[in-house]
């Protein structure tokens, strides 16, 4: 006879199971959606390939602009799982089980689509390659002072290292979803599950593996947005050339990312119908760290511009003037009110901190974030050191199709990622009813 325990882990793998075997046609509908909107965005990368980079709207002196911008706010966003994952995992925290492999599956996807955006920059992309330290006969080395090559090997290094974190708990799942099902999804569980058999050796290995990964993950995740930093700190443009770059831009990744996972964990929540699953709690506690990671991104951008209007330097002035008075003012206050007023409002008083005033502030700081980057990027380039030289930019359609496209292939990853895998690790929930937390 069953018991108690067995009912109840049979009820959640029949919950967390049913998306995968079940097609609704708003699934479908979904799908087809994005799969056209990111369509569109590879029509226009192939116009911009076939006619060259002179169809978007970068002209001297801003040759850095939604792509360099869209790039930043990607790598940001891969923060999301990885780190908060890892940390929640080093932690204990009882309450991440539910949302730490939705957390890893951003990572993975974000990264997938930020490391296109230096190769969509570049006016030709195929000799991308010329990044790779590999030895050739040309004679041609990269230039190992360049943080350029440094971004591509923390991002193939974070990409890697967040891909086998994901895998590594998928396992279990895997393995007992093989033995439940038939035809190309047995065939690709069964190569999946490397032959689990969920023996007491091989769980201690896949804990040992996973913190492992999870402290090793915690400083390239790091080193990763500290060196996309670089990339601007190492230069001497106005409000560029900054010691707090790394930190600054290491606390508004994880900002975003915290804002990204909270979307998605909503529209999930909303859409399988898990809310049996993912409860207040998940979005309360990831609220607090959303109001806590916004107020860290005030107290930098307070220093960054505090530092400047103190240090006075005319050419770093010029640049202040245009972000917070000038052309790119309204911007800027968009960015202070998405960042900072929302979800301090909405989520520091805890009587209006729900589930829909989470989701609200998170997808207010995401715009935020990716003004923010905007703004870090075209002001300064527009304005140099010689004012003779300024200049203004304005996006074309190519540059809008292609970055918008992004956000529906994260759309398509997730819907693709969803119909193959739990987005909730079925094992660690079933753990936590064996323990009576459910």
């Amino acid at each position: 006879m069953a018991t108690a325990v067995q009912i109840r882990q049979d009820k959640v793998r029949e919950d967390l199971w049913r998306p995968l075997l079940q097609t609704r046609g708003r699934y479908v509908v979904a799908l087809v959606l994005a799969g056209l909107a990111g369509a569109w965005g590879l029509a226009a990368w192939g116009y911009q390939i076939y006619e060259g980079l002179g169809v978007t709207g970068k002209r001297r002196p801003v040759m850095w602009a939604f792509y360099i911008t869209s790039f930043v706010f990607w790598i940001g966003i891969s923060h999301a799982g990885t780190l908060i994952s890892a940390i929640l995992r080093l932690t204990h925290s009882r309450w991440r089980k539910p949302v730490t492999r939705a957390a890893e599956a951003i990572t993975v996807f974000a990264l997938m689509i930020g490391g296109m955006f230096p190769i969509i920059h570049l006016g030709r992309p195929w000799v991308f390659y010329w990044l790779l330290p590999y030895p050739n006969n040309r004679l041609l080395w990269p230039n190992f002072r360049s943080p350029l090559l440094w971004d591509v090997t923390a991002i193939f290094t974070y990409l890697t290292g967040s891909v086998i974190y994901l895998y590594l708990p998928l396992i279990p799942d895997v393995a007992h979803l093989a033995e439940h099902t038939t035809g190309w999804r047995h065939a690709l569980y069964r190569a999946l599950s490397l032959h689990w058999t969920s023996s007491d050796r091989e769980w201690h290995a896949l804990e040992r593996a996973m913190k492992l990964m999870a402290g090793i993950i915690l400083a390239v995740a790091v080193s990763v947005h500290t060196v996309v930093a670089w990339d601007f700190a190492m230069s001497v443009a106005p409000m560029w050339h900054s010691t707090i770059f790394g930190p600054y831009f290491v606390t508004g990744a994880i900002f975003s990312g915290i804002a990204a996972l909270l979307v998605v964990l909503a529209i999930v929540r909303k859409t399988m119908h898990l809310e049996a699953y993912l409860q207040p709690v998940h979005f309360d506690n990831l609220a607090k760290l959303l109001v806590l990671m916004s107020l860290l991104w005030f107290y930098f951008t307070t220093a960054e511009y505090l530092t400047t209007w103190y240090g006075n330097e005319p050419w770093e002035m010029a640049v202040l003037g245009a972000r917070v008075r000038g052309g790119y003012a309204p911007l800027f206050w968009t960015m202070v009110v998405c960042n900072f007023v929302i979800p301090f409002v909405l989520l520091g008083i805890q009587r209006l901190r729900t589930i829909r005033t989470a989701t609200i502030s998170a997808a207010a700081v995401l715009v935020g974030m990716w003004l923010e980057r905007f703004l870090i990027v075209v002001p300064t380039l527009a304005h140099p050191r010689l004012p003779a030289a300024w200049g203004t930019y304005a996006p074309t359609w190519v540059e809008i199709s292609i970055c918008g496209a992004t956000f529906a292939a994260m759309a398509l990853l997730y819907l693709v990622f969803s119909k193959l895998f739990p987005i909730i690790a079925v094992w660690e929930y079933e753990e936590h009813v064996s323990n009576g937390r459910i």
